[in-house]
C-alpha cells in the first residue's frame, strides 16, 4: 500500500510539473509564480491576453464534433488541456526547416527558426510566428501559477510559455507535440492547413 501512494505521488508530481520551470533556471521560488501583471501584459510576453480578445473564436464545435475531428491523443490535449509525456513527441527532434500548425484548426503556429533545445521533453520555441497567433491566459491550476497558451482560431490548449527561454525574447513557449502539425519547408500541406489558409491567405507563412 505505501509503495502504491508513493508511486501514485510520483505521477501526480511528473503531471503537475509538465511542461513546467527549466531546472536550469529555477533560481530561486519566485520563478514558479507567473502573476499576469501589468508589467506581463505590457510586453513580457508575446501574444493576445484571453479577457482582452474582441469577439469569439472563429473555430467553435461541440465536444462531440471535436471528438470526431481530432484523434484520442489530440483530443486530450487541445480540448482537455492535457500535457503528453516528456520525451515521446517526434516534433522534439524536429531540425529542418518548417512550420509547425496548429492540429486543431491548421493554423500556423511556430516555425523552425525559433525553435530550440530547452531539455525539457517538449518542443520549445522562444516566440510564435506572429503575436496574434496565440492567447495567453492565467492558468492557477495545481497550486500554481503559469501562463497558458492556446491557439487564437479555436482557443484550444498547446502548453504553456515560460520566462526562462533564450535571447532575443527570454521566452521558453513549451508546447506539446500532439497539438501540433509539422511541414517541412517544400513538402505537401495536410488538407486541415490547406483549408485554413485558403481561408486566412494573409496568414500563409514565409519560410
Amino acid at each position: 500500500m505505501k509503495n502504491a501512494k508513493l508511486y501514485l505521488l510520483a505521477i501526480l508530481a511528473t503531471f503537475v510539473t509538465a511542461c513546467g520551470i527549466n531546472s536550469q533556471a529555477q533560481k530561486d521560488d519566485s520563478n514558479h509564480s507567473q502573476r499576469a501583471d501589468e508589467q506581463d501584459r505590457s510586453g513580457k510576453y508575446i501574444g493576445i491576453w484571453e479577457d482582452e480578445m474582441q469577439g469569439e473564436y472563429e473555430y467553435q464545435f461541440s465536444e462531440e464534433e471535436w471528438k470526431a475531428k481530432l484523434s484520442k491523443d489530440e483530443f486530450y490535449i487541445l480540448r482537455e488541456a492535457g500535457t503528453e509525456r516528456a520525451f515521446t513527441s517526434p516534433l522534439n527532434k524536429i531540425k529542418k526547416a518548417g512550420v509547425f500548425y496548429s492540429a486543431a484548426t491548421g493554423q500556423p503556429l511556430f516555425t523552425t527558426s525559433t525553435k530550440f533545445e530547452s531539455g525539457t521533453g517538449w518542443p520549445s520555441f522562444y516566440e510564435p510566428i506572429d503575436e496574434k497567433a496565440v492567447v495567453l491566459k492565467e492558468d492557477n491550476a495545481y497550486g500554481m501559477t503559469r501562463i497558458e497558451v492556446l491557439d487564437s482560431s479555436s482557443g484550444s490548449h498547446l502548453g504553456h510559455v515560460f520566462p526562462d527561454g533564450p535571447k532575443p525574447t527570454g521566452l521558453r513557449y513549451c508546447m506539446n507535440g500532439d497539438a501540433m502539425l509539422f511541414v517541412a519547408k517544400g513538402e505537401e500541406q495536410p488538407a486541415l492547413v490547406k483549408e485554413y489558409l485558403e481561408k486566412h491567405p494573409e496568414e500563409k507563412p514565409e519560410i
